[in-house]
């Protein structure tokens, strides 16, 4: 098998991670993919700096084992702390969801005011108004947590009373702030679009990293000449690390197709 065909790796601590893989599938239907949630040890918003780290070099260390040509970190918080140490420690390249969403922000941005919604971790990292910033030092960003989005859209409360209340009460005050950029620092948070656009307002441009990242896939790939140009679509391959079962009925919903060949593994510690 030429490098080319080989598939791309994707991991994530959990779910979120499929709105990137379905950004994806949409721009590279003919690559093969292979996807980790790391399931047994969601969230990883509420964890230190350290633990994300060593949970990366695990995540990266099981698809290395599958045999992969690129590597994605789908996850904002892993994204955020360990990046630049995973890049530095493998020969493929490595593409985060925080950089193409901080480059997507800065040139939508028309008052040099954006917001960044995210977890507790991505936000105390500070990587999104710090990438946004190394692009135009003169953009005010104003980072806001919003916990309680995860646990809605893995409910499926994506509409609705509740959706609509913990959304209100979250960006008020960033409404408040005159920003008309608001980044999804999350990769849960796209399926919140419907009501974010409608909290937020029609002068608010929303950047949603997934189609962002996606972008950037296909730009590193084609660089490093490794689009592959077989006939027929790739392969999906999905690992978890807990139960299948919440995975598959939640992770449909996010892909908005099925999921066929899925299997529980277990991750090793480096030695």
């Amino acid at each position: 098998m030429s490098n080319k065909d080989l598939p791309i790796g994707i991991f994530d601590s959990g779910i979120g991670g499929l709105t990137v893989l379905k950004e994806i599938i949409s721009r590279l239907p003919g690559e093969g993919t292979i996807y980790l949630g790391d399931t047994a040890r969601v969230p990883y918003g509420i964890r230190s700096p350290e633990t994300v780290t060593r949970y990366s070099f695990e995540n990266t260390r099981f698809l290395f084992s599958r045999g992969i040509k690129l590597l994605v970190i789908a996850c904002n918080t892993a994204s955020s702390v360990s990046l630049e140490a995973v890049r530095q420690s493998v020969p493929v390249p490595v593409i985060g969801v925080i950089e193409p969403g901080a480059r997507a922000a800065a040139a939508a941005t028309r008052n040099k005011k954006i917001g960044v919604i995210g977890t507790d971790a991505t936000v105390r990292s500070n990587a999104y108004p710090s990438a946004i910033r190394s692009i135009d030092d003169t953009i005010e960003v104003y980072s806001l947590p919003c916990p309680l989005f995860v646990p809605l859209v893995e409910e499926g409360w994506t509409e609705g009373a509740v959706a609509e209340l913990t959304a209100e009460t979250y960006l008020s005050d960033m409404r408040g702030k005159g920003i008309d950029t608001l980044v999804l620092g999350c990769t849960h948070y796209p399926l919140l679009k419907n009501i974010l656009s409608q909290i937020m307002g029609p002068g608010v441009t929303l950047i949603d990293s997934a189609i962002e990242t996606a972008a950037a896939i296909r730009s590193a790939l084609a660089a490093h000449a490794m689009l592959r140009d077989t006939p027929g679509g790739g392969s999906r391959e999905f690992y978890v690390t807990d139960s299948p079962e919440k995975f598959v009925r939640v992770g449909e919903r996010f892909l908005g197709s099925s999921i066929s060949f899925i299997q529980k593994i277990e991750l090793e510690s480096e030695v």
